[in-house]
């Protein structure tokens, strides 16, 4: 059984959002396309309180993009997104949701960021996603959405580490930073993770 998790297409992440992905409208019309070559399709949405600590806003004197220690992990200063209940927050009406069977929010403890759709970044907490895959009796998980190096990239990490085969969708993602992701694809491909591109 083959599961497609479509990761954070939230209006935050595209153009026009406080956090927009380069080209990642572009993508919308392709995961539409390749949601029926799948047994199960499921969403994750970033749902940030307005003071989550991830948010640059929160630290005096830091600026956007600023790196510090948050729980003693790095933590990436990003700009306020994807806060709950705001438009920015919403998946984009322009993605087809009619066969997508469950949405796992993350990002809602305020003092820990949570890039993948599994866990948040301390593996403190899991959403149930893992347990919901194995309960559908999932072996093989594809994943796009946004963004590649971030919470594509560790969404599917943690997909190959709880034991399921996991594909990159290259052609349904789009990066923060392109080189970044040449490297975190050369490492996941080492650690027997699999990039493919999907079409109609």
């Amino acid at each position: 059984m083959k599961a497609l998790i479509i990761v954070d297409m939230q209006n935050d992440f595209l153009q026009g959002g406080k956090l927009a992905v380069h080209g990642g409208n572009e993508i919308i019309s392709i995961i539409n396309k390749i949601q029926g070559k799948f047994d199960l399709v499921v969403a994750t949405q970033d749902w940030h309180p307005n003071d989550h600590r991830s948010f640059a806003s929160q630290h005096q004197g830091k600026n956007v993009y600023e790196k510090i220690d948050l729980l003693g992990m790095e933590q990436i200063l990003w700009p306020d997104h994807c806060i709950q209940g705001t438009f920015g927050a919403e998946i984009s009406s322009d993605l087809s949701q009619n066969r997508i069977e469950a949405i796992f929010r993350k990002g809602m403890n305020k003092n820990i960021d949570s890039y993948s759709g599994f866990f948040d970044n301390g593996k403190l907490k899991c959403t149930g996603l893992g347990d919901f895959f194995k309960g559908r009796e999932i072996s093989e998980v594809y994943v796009c959405g946004l963004a590649a190096d971030y919470c594509v990239y560790y969404t599917a990490k943690d997909a190959l580490e709880l034991g399921f085969k996991t594909f990159i969708i290259e052609n349904a993602t789009k990066a923060i930073d392109a080189v970044n992701f040449d490297l975190i694809k050369e490492s996941f491909v080492i650690n027997n993770g699999n990039i493919t591109n999907l079409f109609e």
